[in-house]
């Protein structure tokens, strides 16, 4: 059988997201963020190219380990300034009718109760189009300006996600009964009380006694996005993701990672394709092969390496402007950035010598860490293809160089592709996101952890 590819456009509300100075393209559109029209535009051609969704990712504060202060990340536009994606998603949905909307919001920095509200809100403009991209926070500047003098430790952040996600669930699948909504205009009855019920949720992080103030939406609960490689992550993934994003520099190192998440999933009850999985990439493709190799060239002429490294010191944690751009990496004391080292070797096929910060900068500056691959529509799909049979992915987490243009070549040159060796969709399946990935109702199946709280159920299980 032939294995449907899949694709995620990644995007970000701000100037360049994961390649830092190509905003200066003079094609590149990303400095336009603050307009509708932008994400609009964008959202209806990647309808056109029936991509599963738009994931848009966001960081609630600055990149200011890089000489210790958010200077340049300003100087740059490296993912500041930045505006809030949930915004963004009514008028896409308007301008479209099956696209798929991944928000990223943290569990950190938002109370659930408001939060649950939001979504549902969401869900119901959509027709059910909308997931959630969990995140439990990075970086420290957004715990500081919080109140708070860093994040709490790694794990504890996750018990934390583990507590909110109980909420979540709570108010979205055990609050409401799907008949409470009456709508009777000859009793005046509009919901009936009996059918609407308090949660009593009383833990360690929350104290959420009462009912959800929104009624069940689509979905009830949005599809549910995670990204985290650590075994803490990975647990968390296994018990609530249904779609899930990782980042792996070679085929081999893919298919290790994918094979642990899908051993997760089944360790937790869950069937091994219960959560769809999309690794990260960036194309760069054109007509030709030697059109793909000079627009490549053409944008690295673009990259900012004060900005790249301005973005990998945040993702590290190690001030990379106190060594110089032709210092060796191995100067550099710190086991994340030699592991960011060994993945950017492997994607270049290139251990042998000795890199350098220059080096890093370079490889980092378009499409942040995940892989890059160029070529002509027919090598790309050759590309995607294998990358699919030999580790088990389900798709691909689309990265720009500039935007829309990265998005526009690949509808233009790859998809038609994919399509005519018929491994990807020419068209969209109706209903809700859920449905559309799955194949199998809108709301959470009864295996997911999330099931546990529906409505009779919460009390006994929770």
């Amino acid at each position: 059988m032939t294995r449907r590819i899949r694709f995620n456009a990644f995007d970000m509300n701000c100037v360049g997201h994961q390649s830092p100075g190509l905003w200066r393209h003079p094609d590149d559109r990303s400095a336009d963020y603050t307009k509708l029209s932008y994400w609009t535009s964008l959202a209806r051609l990647l309808e056109r190219g029936v991509f599963d969704g738009l994931f848009i990712a966001d960081v609630l504060g600055t990149y200011d380990v890089y000489g210790g202060n958010h200077d340049a990340a300003l100087r740059n536009g490296t993912q500041t300034p930045v505006g809030d994606p949930i915004l963004l998603v009514s008028a896409m949905a308007a301008a479209t009718e099956h696209l798929g909307f991944g928000i990223t919001a943290g569990t950190a920095y938002e109370h659930p109760y408001p939060f649950a509200r939001r979504m549902s809100t969401l869900d119901h403009l959509t027709d059910g189009r909308v997931g959630w991209n969990v995140v439990t926070g990075y970086l420290p500047s957004a715990a500081r300006n919080l109140g708070a003098d860093d994040q709490l430790d790694h794990d504890t952040r996750y018990d934390q996600a583990d507590e909110y996600l109980e909420v979540l669930y709570k108010l979205w699948e055990g609050s409401w009964e799907d008949d409470a909504v009456v709508r009777d205009r000859e009793s005046g009855v509009f919901t009936d009380p009996t059918k609407v019920h308090d949660i009593g949720h009383e833990g360690t992080y929350y104290k959420v006694p009462g009912i959800h103030i929104a009624e069940p939406s689509p979905q009830r609960t949005p599809v549910i996005y995670q990204a985290g490689a650590s075994p803490r992550g990975i647990a968390f993934a296994a018990g609530h993701a249904e779609s899930i994003f990782v980042a792996a520099p070679t085929k081999e190192r893919l298919k290790a990672t994918v094979t642990k998440l899908r051993d997760a999933l089944e360790a937790a009850g869950r069937d091994r394709y219960s959560a769809r999985i999309y690794t990260l990439l960036t194309v760069i493709t054109d007509a030709t092969s030697e059109g793909a190799a000079a627009k490549h060239e053409e944008y690295q002429r673009y990259a900012s390496h004060e900005g790249a490294l301005t973005l990998m010191s945040g993702w590290m944690g190690i001030d990379l402007s106190t060594y110089s751009l032709d210092d060796p990496v191995g100067d550099v004391k710190s086991n994340a950035i030699q592991s960011a080292l060994a993945n950017f070797q492997a994607q270049a096929g290139d251990s042998g010598r000795e890199w350098t910060i220059r080096d890093i900068a370079e490889a980092a500056g378009i499409g942040g860490l995940g892989p890059r691959i160029v070529g002509s529509g027919e090598e790309i799909a050759d590309q995607l293809q294998e990358w699919v049979a030999e580790t088990d992915v389900d798709g691909f987490n689309l990265a720009y160089a500039i935007t829309p243009g990265t998005f526009e070549d690949i509808v233009e040159h790859v998809i038609p592709v994919l399509q005519a060796r018929g491994v990807y969709p020419t068209e969209y399946e109706p209903g809700t996101l859920r449905q559309k990935l799955f194949g199998r109702g809108d709301r959470l199946p009864e295996e997911h952890h999330g099931a546990r709280y529906k409505v009779g159920r919460s009390s006994a299980s929770a």
